[in-house]
């Protein structure tokens, strides 16, 4: 008879190597795809790097995609890990969105640049928290399962800044194009780098990678997060107050979700569209689930999808392959990943 028994302790090796792992048996699966679309193998993750790296242009743009995807990367991250299941990153991102353009718009905050960044990006984050207390609500009182509340409020948030953006915040010089007010010029984020549109959204990013990751491995609050998830009855035994706890992780998950709209807004679009975001929210659980919910791998992890998006375009323009192949490959490594997680966590016994 064979079971799978848990290890006591998981080797540093196989945390690393498992998301790796991963990694390699999703390219070469799909390289059986792009075979059977007839082009060479190899030849298609060249361009695909190249794509993404070759030149100054795509090594911008994929860091620049690489931004929104840290966020909600961190966002489902620090929720899955107290076991709080946030499927709507998508509408978190999109109401933070929202906040942004109307509190930085003409009609908005009246501040000088170095408060209104501060004061949009908070604003930005406070919306989506308040996106994800309403779910966390429902669960603790009635116990409603949040991952459909959050799942179904993606399409609410999605309906409401369709409402918002043709009505009171619709911009009157779209010459009737579906797209919010633009916020003013000084709630513009800086760019990095002259002729590019890689902004300092990127050092937030990972400025608050490090900061969660600090969070969890050194304070109170990171300990009690990870031991709710763990196993909520020993925490409750041990004198934790778990609402209090999901509580501030909520107003943390929802808030990096929250806020990856407010810098997408102010760094890359200057205003809001209900195509603003290409899925952003749905991929961060795919980058969370990557990076095992680690923070810091969370940063990696993101860099990888947005090579294979940015790298997809190149490649599919200049073989021929349908660009889509990056969903596909972005979906094994998310499965590939499930099951080298649950080598690294279990050991096959007889």
């Amino acid at each position: 008879m064979i079971r799978l028994e848990r290890r006591a302790h998981v080797p540093l090796a196989a945390r690393i190597g498992a998301p790796i792992a991963a990694v390699v048996v999703a390219l070469a699966l799909a390289g059986i795809l792009i075979a059977l679309a007839g082009a060479p193998v190899l030849e298609a993750y060249r361009r695909m790097l190249i794509g993404a790296f070759g030149s100054r242009l795509s090594i911008t743009e994929t860091l620049t995609r690489t931004v929104p995807l840290i966020l909600t990367g961190l966002a489902a991250a620090v929720a899955f890990r107290a076991r709080l299941w946030n499927i709507g990153a998508e509408g978190q991102f999109l109401v933070g969105a929202l906040a942004a353009a109307a509190l930085g718009s003409q009609h908005g905050l009246h501040l000088p640049a170095p408060l209104l960044i501060p004061a949009l990006m908070v604003g930005g984050a406070v919306a989506g928290a308040l996106m994800l207390l309403g779910p966390l609500a429902l669960r603790l009182r009635f116990g409603v399962d949040e991952v459909v509340t959050t799942l179904l409020l993606n399409f609410v948030a999605l309906l409401f800044v369709s409402m918002m953006i043709e009505g009171v915040l619709k911009d009157p010089l779209a010459f009737g194009w579906p797209q919010s007010v633009p916020v003013v010029g000084d709630a513009l984020l800086p760019k990095l780098l002259p002729r590019s549109r890689l902004h300092i959204g990127l050092l937030v990013a990972v400025g608050l990678a490090l900061l969660v990751a600090l969070v969890q491995a050194r304070t109170v609050f990171g300990m009690e997060s990870r031991a709710a998830g763990l196993n909520p009855a020993a925490a409750r035994f041990a004198g934790i107050g778990l609402t209090r706890i999901l509580v501030l992780v909520a107003c943390l998950s929802g808030g990096l979700a929250g806020l990856a709209g407010a810098i997408e807004v102010m760094g890359v679009k200057g205003y809001v569209t209900t195509d603003l975001s290409p899925g952003f929210g749905y991929t961060g659980i795919v980058v969370a689930m990557l990076a095992a919910l680690d923070p810091i791998g969370v940063v990696f992890a993101a860099l990888f999808v947005a090579t294979m998006f940015v790298g997809a375009d190149s490649m599919s323009r200049a073989l021929g392959v349908p660009s889509f192949i990056a969903d596909v490959i972005v979906a094994l490594s998310l499965l590939a990943m499930l099951v080298a997680l649950s080598l690294a966590n279990y050991r096959i016994r007889r």
